[in-house]
């Protein structure tokens, strides 16, 4: 497939002769990717995205051999996911309008699929839960002010997780010829970042409970995200969880688990010299690869390594990164201008070797390949913008840049 869309890029046509060409034929080429995982994050928490404008992101994904989408389902804002077994979830959702069947994920995952495309679901738990408490408060503080983290207190706090995690794997693993579940990649995101546990000692019975279990707060955080990630085990997935987990609770983590790191202050030399396998995607740094970030240029982006500071010997415990396009500030009116053209940038460190890190020599590539994006139907912005998703500043030729590579 990724041969195809290599071949693909290099047919264009010809308007005065009327056919199609491939410059400089015959051509051999050799190519495979550095990074086996390849993804981006898209949040539907923040703003719900309509079907079609997830559809058409997943669409631009193999364009550049991109082949991971991690859905950020839920958040503190919305709970648009259909659960059978809980009922009043979505209850959660902003509206009943901004809701997803699990028809809709079924289809939005084949669809994937298709394109090859894994979709890795996230629920962010403990913290970022407070859409699940209007369903269900019981599995949330007492206080509607200080509604998170989740109840770590309430047996039914865990039978929920457990249940809508089951919906998502089927309560078993995958097989290549019986996939389990909504989501029957072999990997779930639990999340487990940004955690202020003061509203467990805030709330009466919760503190009462960590007294009689002679806990601490960080103590608890530790018995619920390893109890969120022992479900995950039992139904065949392999967890991945946000960096504070491993920065809390280091080689406590199960083996299995993959440490998500977000944080410039995770070392990640640690990580996998201890036996984890990460996602490197470093958000609000100078060479972000946070999509919201949106003052950090394209060339910025290109300059960060996932194995920076890495000995070789462990950067195949990096499985790869995403480009994270948190929702904030985005919704389907600027989806793809936000995430493209950055996102090729992340994708060429993604797949290309070590050693190709130019970024005056990256520039025509990705000047033509947001080209490319446009006349494929992709809205890409312009690739040197101050701000990422602005619109061109003046009339001219996006075709211009692919004359500079004959094209």
């Amino acid at each position: 497939m990724r041969g195809l869309e290599t071949f693909s890029q290099l047919v264009v046509f010809d308007y005065d002769t009327r056919t199609y060409q491939i410059a400089g034929a015959p051509l051999k080429i050799e190519d495979s990717p550095r990074f086996a995982h390849r993804g981006l994050m898209i949040d539907t928490a923040r703003h719900f995205l309509p079907l079609a404008a997830i559809r058409s992101i997943i669409d631009s994904l193999p364009y550049a051999k991109l082949n991971v989408l991690h859905w950020h389902m839920v958040d503190t804002q919305s709970f648009p996911f259909e659960s059978t077994t809980y009922p009043k979830l979505w209850e959660g959702a902003y509206s009943k309008q901004e809701r997803y069947l699990q028809s809709d994920i079924s289809s939005i995952v084949d669809y994937a699929r298709y394109r090859g495309v894994r979709v890795i679901v996230e629920f962010d738990v403990p913290g970022h839960a407070a859409s699940w408490c209007v369903g269900y408060p019981e599995v949330c503080p007492s206080d509607p002010e200080c509604a998170q983290p989740l109840n770590v207190a309430n047996n039914a706090t865990f039978d929920l997780i457990e249940s809508v995690l089951g919906e998502c794997t089927g309560k078993q693993a995958s097989a290549t010829d019986a996939p389990s579940g909504l989501f029957p990649d072999d990997m779930i995101h639990l999340g487990g970042d940004e955690v202020d546990t003061s509203c467990w000692t805030a709330d009466e019975d919760i503190s009462a409970w960590l007294a009689e279990q002679g806990m601490t707060e960080d103590e608890a955080y530790a018995y619920f995200v390893g109890k969120a990630s022992d479900i995950a085990v039992s139904q065949g997935r392999r967890p991945i969880q946000w960096s504070e987990v491993y920065d809390h609770f280091g080689t406590n983590l199960n083996k299995g688990t993959i440490v998500h790191v977000w944080k410039d202050v995770t070392n990640v030399t640690e990580v996998v010299a201890n036996g984890y396998n990460t996602l490197v995607n470093v958000g609000y740094v100078d060479k972000s690869w946070y999509l919201d970030n949106l003052d950090v240029a394209w060339a910025a982006v290109y300059s960060k390594d996932p194995c920076e500071g890495v000995p070789d010997e462990l950067c195949p415990m990096v499985l790869g990164g995403h480009g994270e396009m948190w929702g904030e500030t985005v919704d389907a009116s600027d989806l793809e201008q936000t995430v493209w053209p950055r996102m090729a940038a992340i994708a060429e460190r993604l797949w290309s070797p070590k050693d190709t890190t130019d970024a005056d020599a990256a520039l025509p590539r990705i000047e033509a390949f947001r080209c490319l994006l446009n006349s494929r139907g992709i809205a890409a912005a312009p690739v040197n913008n101050a701000d990422a998703r602005e619109g061109p500043p003046s009339p001219a030729s996006c075709f211009e840049q692919r004359r500079a590579l004959r094209f």
